[in-house]
C-alpha cells in the first residue's frame, strides 16, 4: 500500500509530501500521525530545513471528514487535538520550515501551510478556513499573527476564500511563485537554513516566536468539546 506521506531525506533538508492525491491530500488520522512522527524524527536529527508540499492538484483539502459519522465526539476531539499538536510542532520548529501550496486548499491544510516560516504559493492558489462554520477554533492566533487583526476578522468571520494575490498583499504568503520557480526558492531557503549553526538557529526562532501554544490548545479543546460537535459538522457538510 502506498504511503499517505512521502518523506525525502537529505543530509540538510527533508521534504514531506502529502500523498493522498485522490483525496486532495485531506488530513486523515494516519497522515496526521505520520507527519507528527516524521517531524519529530527530523527534529531529533537536527535537520536544518523542512519542506511541506502536496502531490496532485493541491497542497491539502484539510481535515478528512470521511467516516466522521462512525466516530464518537471524543474521537473527533482527539483528532483535532492531534492536528493542533502537529501545527504547534511545525510553528515552533527549530528548523527553517517552508510550505509550498498550489490549487485549492482548505481548513487544517491551510493551517499547516500557515505554520511554516516561509510560504510560497502558485499565482492561482486559493485558501479557505471554514472551521468556525462548525464552531472549531483552530490556527486562529497564528493566522492573526501573519495577517493582522482586521484581515483575520474579515476572513475568518465570514469563512470566505482568498486567492494568492490577496494572500501575498496581506502577508500570508512570502511570495507567489510558479512551480518551476520552487527549486530556486528552496535552494535559497537551504542556504539560509545553513547560515546559522543548529543551536543559534534554535535560539533565534525561539526568541521570535510570539504564539501561545497552551492557550491555542485550550481554545481548540473548548470549541471542539462543546456538545453537538458532530451535528455541527453534519450541518456544515450538508450546507
Amino acid at each position: 500500500m502506498e504511503s499517505s506521506l512521502n518523506v525525502i531525506r537529505e543530509s540538510d533538508h527533508w521534504v514531506f509530501e502529502l500523498n493522498r492525491p485522490d483525496k486532495r491530500n485531506a488530513l486523515s488520522e494516519a497522515l496526521i500521525e505520520s507527519l507528527i512522527t516524521a517531524v519529530d524524527e527530523a527534529h531529533d536529527a537536527d535537520i536544518p530545513l523542512l519542506v511541506f508540499k502536496g502531490a496532485g492538484k493541491n497542497f491539502s483539502a484539510g481535515f478528512d471528514f470521511g467516516g466522521f459519522e462512525e466516530s464518537s465526539e471524543g474521537d473527533l476531539l482527539l483528532r483535532m487535538v492531534r492536528i493542533e499538536m502537529l501545527l504547534q510542532k511545525v510553528a515552533a520548529s527549530p528548523s527553517l520550515t517552508v510550505g509550498l501550496a498550489h490549487g485549492r486548499n482548505f481548513g487544517a491544510g491551510v493551517d499547516l501551510f500557515a505554520a511554516c516560516k516561509l510560504r510560497y504559493a502558485t499565482p492561482d492558489a486559493t485558501f479557505r478556513m471554514p472551521g468556525l462554520k462548525f464552531g472549531l477554533v483552530l490556527g486562529t492566533r497564528r493566522f492573526r499573527n501573519l495577517v493582522g487583526v482586521d484581515a483575520a476578522t474579515s476572513i475568518l468571520g465570514s469563512a470566505r476564500s482568498f486567492d494568492a494575490p490577496e494572500a501575498r498583499d496581506m502577508g500570508f504568503l512570502t511570495q507567489t511563485a510558479a512551480e518551476d520557480e520552487w527549486p530556486g526558492l528552496l535552494e535559497q531557503a537551504r542556504q539560509t537554513a545553513l547560515a546559522l549553526d543548529a543551536t543559534t538557529r534554535r535560539a533565534l526562532y525561539r526568541a521570535l516566536d510570539i504564539n501561545d501554544a497552551d492557550t491555542d490548545l485550550a481554545e481548540l479543546v473548548r470549541s471542539a468539546a462543546r456538545p453537538g460537535f458532530k451535528a455541527r459538522i453534519r450541518a456544515y457538510l450538508g450546507a
